[in-house]
């Protein structure tokens, strides 16, 4: 089964977006009249986007959370965990369908590394 990457990158762009818009939201930063971000979440909106768009391994990476190369700066790693923590969970009432496929794909992904352990420690 091959794995369309621009596919991939597309959709995890698009949460990625979704998820800063509702941090933005619900902590009422300050936007501009016809802006969906304010200034700092359009910073790290873009600064996300720019790491997806250069990922080295998109093809095999499930999340940036779980991938070995640590490619986001310290305090934007720290800023993208906080917008996650509080983004991701009420995904699930903005964006059902994007919410699911991302709890799915999380799933699978543990799942997959539980089996990997039972058949290591045999």
């Amino acid at each position: 089964m091959a794995i369309d990457v621009e596919k991939k990158r597309r959709e995890e762009v698009q949460t990625v977006r979704e998820i800063i818009k509702i941090y933005c939201r619900g902590h009422k930063h300050k936007r501009n009249p016809g802006d969906t971000l304010c200034r700092d979440c359009q910073f790290m909106a873009d600064y996300a986007l720019q790491r997806l768009e250069k990922c080295p391994r998109m093809d095999i990476k499930t999340f940036c959370s779980v991938c070995p190369i640590h490619c986001y700066g310290q305090q934007e790693a720290a800023k993208i965990k906080e917008i996650m923590r509080y983004g991701g969970p009420r995904m699930l009432f903005v964006h059902p369908l994007m919410a699911l496929r991302h709890i799915l794909i999380e799933w699978r992904t543990r799942h997959g590394l539980r089996k990997k352990e039972a058949v290591v420690r045999r």
